[in-house]
C-alpha cells in the first residue's frame, strides 16, 4: 500500500508485476526436506509455516531460498527441488498462501556445483558419501572447495547443456507452481559463480579463460530461463560482488561489467551479495556491508539491483532507498528472528503494510 513518508514502504514495479513495499525475503536454505523416499526435495510443513509468517508480518517479497533444478544441483540431500510435478504440486500451496497475504512470492533456482554433496549445517556441513545420501557433485574444473571437500568431477560441454535445460525446465516448472519471480543463483560459489570467477574456473575451452568466456554459462542460463518465463514477469540474478580476494578472483569490476549483459539477456534486477567461492577469506563484515557494491551497480548500469547484509533496523533500511543506494533491500537473519519485521518497521516510518484481519488487534 502507498505511503507519502517512507520510501521503503513504496510500491515496486518490475515489467507488468508490482510488489507492494521494498522489504523483501533473501532466499534461506532450511536444509528440512526428506532425503529419501517420494518426498525427496518436496516443501513441507515446515517450509509453508516459514514462508507464511514472513508473508503474514508485511514482507513484499518472498524469496524461496536455493532450490535446486536437479537432484545433484542440492547444497546438501535435505533441500528443495523444482525438478517434478509432485514439488511442483506442494510449492502451489505455498504460492497460493503466500498472494493471499499480499506478498509477492519468488524462488531462486540454483545449483551447488562443487559445494554439493554436504551435511546440514547444524550437523557441521561437512561433505557427506553415498552412505548419508550424498553423491559426486559438478564443477567447470576439478577443484574441490577447500581442504576436506569431495573432489568434482569436470563437467564435459554436453553435461553443461543438459544443466541449461534443466534450468529452463525448473523456471517452467515454477510458472506452474505459482510463482511470479525467478531469480538465478549465481552467488556464494555455487555452479553459475564457479564458471564466472577464474579461482574456481581453469576451462581452457569456450567456458573458461576469457571474461567472455567465463560469463557464457551464466548468460546461456539466463537465456534459457528467459525463454521459458513469462514475458510480463521479473526475472532476478544474484551475484557475489567480489570473492573478497586480493588476486585471482571475481572483482566488483567485474559485476559491474556482467550487470550491464545481464540487463541485456533480460534480467530486470541484481541481488547483490558476495562472498562464498573461496574458503579462508577475510571479509569485513558489519552493518550494510554490502550495499556499496549494490550501490555501485546501480549508479554505473541500468540494472536495478538489491541490498543485502547486515541490514537489521527500520531507519538503516530507510535510508539505502532514500539514498538511491539500492531499489530494494533483502532481509535474512532478521527476518528469522522477527517474522514481522515489516510491519514493525512501517509502524516506526509511517508506512502500511498488509495486516491480516486476525492481527488486527494488535495493530
Amino acid at each position: 500500500m502507498e505511503s507519502a513518508v517512507s520510501a521503503l514502504f513504496e510500491p515496486y514495479t518490475l515489467r507488468s508485476l508490482t510488489i507492494p513495499n521494498r522489504v523483501w525475503m533473501a532466499p534461506m536454505c532450511q536444509y528440512s526436506a526428506d532425503e529419501t523416499g517420494p518426498d525427496v526435495g518436496v516443501p513441507n510443513d515446515w517450509h509453508f509455516s516459514h514462508l507464511a509468517a514472513r508473508a503474514a508480518g508485511g514482507t513484499g517479497l518472498i524469496l524461496v531460498e536455493a532450490t535446486a533444478v536437479s537432484p545433484e544441483g542440492r547444497i546438501s540431500p535435505a533441500d528443495l527441488g523444482i525438478w517434478n510435478d509432485r514439488q511442483v504440486e506442494a510449492f502451489r500451496r505455498i504460492t497460493r498462501f503466500l498472494a493471499s497475504q499480499g506478498a509477492v512470492a519468488g524462488i531462486q533456482l540454483a545449483h551447488a556445483g562443487r559445494k554439493a554433496s554436504t551435511d546440514r549445517p547444524w550437523n557441521g556441513g561437512g561433505p557427506v558419501g553415498a552412505e548419508a545420501h550424498g553423491w559426486e557433485p559438478l564443477a567447470p574444473s576439478a577443484l574441490p572447495f577447500a581442504e576436506g571437500h569431495l573432489l568434482p568431477a569436470e563437467l564435459t560441454v554436453e553435461q553443461i547443456k543438459e544443466i541449461v535445460g534443466q534450468f529452463a525446465a525448473a523456471a517452467r516448472r515454477a510458472r506452474e507452481a505459482g510463482f511470479q519471480i525467478v531469480e538465478v543463483h549465481g552467488a556464494h560459489g555455487y555452479l553459475i559463480g564457479e564458471f564466472l570467477s577464474p579461482h574456481s574456473n581453469r576451462r581452457t575451452d569456450a567456458y573458461g579463460g576469457s571474461f567472455e568466456n567465463r560469463a557464457r554459462f551464466a548468460l546461456e542460463v539466463v537465456d534459457a530461463v528467459r525463454a521459458e518465463w513469462p514475458d510480463e514477469l521479473p526475472l532476478f540474478f544474484r551475484i557475489s560482488a567480489t570473492d573478497w580476494l586480493d588476486e585471482g578472483g571475481w572483482t566488483v569490476d567485474d559485476t559491474v561489467r556482467l550487470a550491464d549483459e545481464l540487463l541485456a539477456h533480460g534480467v530486470d534486477l541484481l541481488d547483490v551479495s558476495s562472498g562464498g567461492n573461496a574458503a579462508d577469506v577475510r571479509i569485513p563484515v558489519g552493518p550494510g556491508y554490502q550495499v556499496p557494491f549494490a550501490a555501485r551497480v546501480r549508479a554505473e548500469t541500468r540494472l536495478p539491483v538489491a541490498a543485502v547484509g547486515l541490514i537489521t533496523r527500520p531507519e538503516q533500511a530507510e535510508k539505502i532507498i532514500a539514498n538511491g543506494e539500492a531499489d530494494a533491500v533483502l532481509l535474512g537473519r532478521e527476518l528469522l528472528r522477527d517474522p514481522s519485521w515489516a510491519r514493525r518497521a512501517a509502524g516506526e516510518l509511517g508506512g502500511r503494510v498488509h495486516t491480516p484481519q486476525q492481527y488486527h488487534r494488535a495493530v
